[in-house]
Formats: structure tokens, sequence, C-alpha cells
């Protein structure tokens, strides 16, 4: 887990950040207020366990968008390196620079990894107000699966909880 911070809990509201989505875009969080947000913080691309991660959720992001939700990825990872990622792998959804500072949006919400200079695999489902209502660190060997932001998504369609 983070060395420097705790994760950030349901309910608490989410830091707003601009990261670079492409090599000549950004993307602000506060600006994707008025529907879900789904951050997915991973560790690098071309790994095995991310690239397993990342290609479930390109494969499933239509679940995501009948809930409104926009799907970011975020990694401590380049530019360059997210834009040959996203071309290989054939991504339909933005992967975010934290690159410079290296992982500053992840010591925000708490997941950055100082032993390793990467942020944990974590999950974040923030509503439509930039609040977070779910949140979850998986294994950094663990693919973390969808069902835990499908189930978020719905909660909050019903105004439910969800642990």
């Amino acid at each position: 887990m983070s060395e420097t911070t705790s994760v950030l809990k349901p309910g608490e509201k989410a830091p707003d950040f601009t990261l670079q989505s492409g090599l000549d875009d950004t993307i602000t969080l506060s600006e994707l207020k008025g529907n879900p947000v789904i951050l997915a913080f991973y560790p690098a691309d071309w790994s095995p366990v991310c690239g397993d991660q990342i290609v479930l959720y390109n494969e499933i992001l239509s679940e995501f968008k009948a809930h409104n939700a926009t799907l970011l990825g975020v990694s401590v990872d380049g530019a360059w390196c997210h834009a040959a990622y996203v071309t290989n792998s054939n991504l339909n959804f933005p992967l975010l620079a934290d690159f410079e500072p290296k992982g500053k949006v992840a010591r925000e919400y708490g997941v950055y990894r100082d032993q390793d200079g990467l942020s944990e695999r974590a999950l974040f489902v923030i509503d439509s107000e930039g609040v977070i209502r779910w949140s979850f660190v998986s294994p950094m060997g663990t693919n973390p699966g969808a069902d835990g932001i499908l189930s978020a998504l719905k909660a909050l369609k019903t105004g439910g909880e969800t642990k």
C-alpha cells in the first residue's frame, strides 16, 4: 500500500486533476461532472496483469457507457508509451499520463507506491457531483475484474450503497 497517504474512501470529494490523455490532449476530471467517472489506476502499460485488466475494460466498455460512465485509465507511464499501448491494444478509452510530476494524482488518491515508483492497482467510481462512491485496491498481481465497478454504477442509479 502507499507509504505516503491512505486510500481515499467513499464519501470523500475526488481530487480534481488535469492529465495528458494523448500527445496533444488533456482531460480535466471536473469537466466530466454530470456523469459518473471510473478511475482505473494501474501500475504500467505492457505488464501482463495490466494488459488483461485494461483489455477487459475495453471489451465491456459498452456496459460502463450504459450507465453514462466515462472510463479513464491512469498510470505513471508517459503519453508516448500510452499512445503506443492504445494503438497496439485497440483501446477505445483514454489512458492518462500521471508522469510529471510522477505519480502526483496517484498520491492525491492515496494509491502511489513510493517503494516501486508506480501506482497501486486501484479503482474509484466517482458520482456525477465529483464524490467518490466506491473504491477498491487490488493486490498488484491480481486483475480486479469489473464486477465491483458495475455494482457501484448500479448503486448510483438506484441510490443504494456499495461496500
